[in-house]
């Protein structure tokens, strides 16, 4: 038989669980909220890609995906490619409504027009505030080139509306461009950790400057002969927090640098509370 003090240990674990649970269920009633004791334990924010395959779109095809396994294994995040289909005129993206739930949005995508209610699924997206990343072609991502088919719509005011600039042309190719982080903003939270303060890019320059946003934040310069443009800035569109950066070249995939920015990026553009 058991022992009158192994009943009362017994009994007292039993009293310590349940008046854990008792406050754990005050406290969620305490915040007026109506979230479960399951949903305590949510899932890790869905993060959705779009992207396009040309030959002109920086195989983003191929950087992407592997890029979104890596946050993917790393982070926990839950992530979903979106590689569309179709000419440039009438691209189609599949699972558009993934974006519905979807905890941040990011654009790789290049001189597209897609059906009418996909544009709508991104406009209400950023109507709620939530937040958006661009990469590189992300500064003509929705501004098509090509005769438009019916039922389908560009969008060249995402690039005024949404980043906050102007595509004013391209510096030359073969030179790359040398980045630099800006002095003042060397203690944001995007640049933890990007090392060094100063890399070189495969890439071309994109002319942006100046930001039709004057209250957005540069975070990165590049310079190429005597043209130095911004290449990574955040800004406010409406409440949606926004980064946007011209790299994304193929081997910028393979810079430390640029992958602990994108990574802090992501990080930023998560917290409600991110600092500008």
């Amino acid at each position: 038989m058991q022992s009158l003090s192994h009943k009362k240990g017994k009994v007292r674990r039993i009293f310590l669980i349940a008046l854990l649970l008792v406050s754990v269920l005050l406290s969620f009633i305490g915040n007026g909220s109506s979230v479960s004791l399951r949903d305590s334990f949510a899932k890790k924010p869905l993060i959705v890609f779009l992207i396009t395959e040309d030959t002109l779109n920086y195989e983003a095809h191929l950087t992407i995906p592997l890029f979104a396994e890596k946050i993917k294994k790393e982070y926990g995040y839950e992530v979903k490619v979106l590689l569309g289909s179709g000419p440039h005129g009438a691209y189609r993206f599949p699972d558009i409504h993934k974006i519905d739930d979807a905890a941040l949005l990011v654009v790789f995508s290049r001189r597209i027009a897609i059906p009418h209610d996909q544009m709508q699924v991104i406009k209400n997206y950023l109507n709620k505030g939530k937040p958006i990343i661009g990469i590189r072609t992300a500064n003509h991502a929705f501004t098509n080139r090509t005769k438009i088919e019916p039922g389908f719509e560009d969008w060249p005011a995402f690039v005024s509306e949404i980043l906050g600039c102007e595509n004013r042309g391209y510096g030359p190719v073969e030179p790359g461009i040398e980045v630099s982080i800006s002095p003042d903003a060397a203690n944001h939270p995007i640049l933890k950790g990007v090392q060094p303060k100063q890399w070189h890019s495969d890439g071309n320059i994109y002319k942006v400057a100046p930001l039709l946003d004057k209250d957005a934040k540069v975070l990165l310069t590049g310079t190429v002969q005597s043209i130095t443009e911004p290449v990574a800035w955040i800004r406010k569109a409406g409440k949606s927090n926004v980064f946007y950066t011209s790299l994304g070249y193929p081997t910028d995939f393979e810079s430390a640098s640029f992958l602990t920015l994108l990574t802090n990026a992501i990080q930023w553009s998560l917290d409600q509370r991110a600092q500008f």
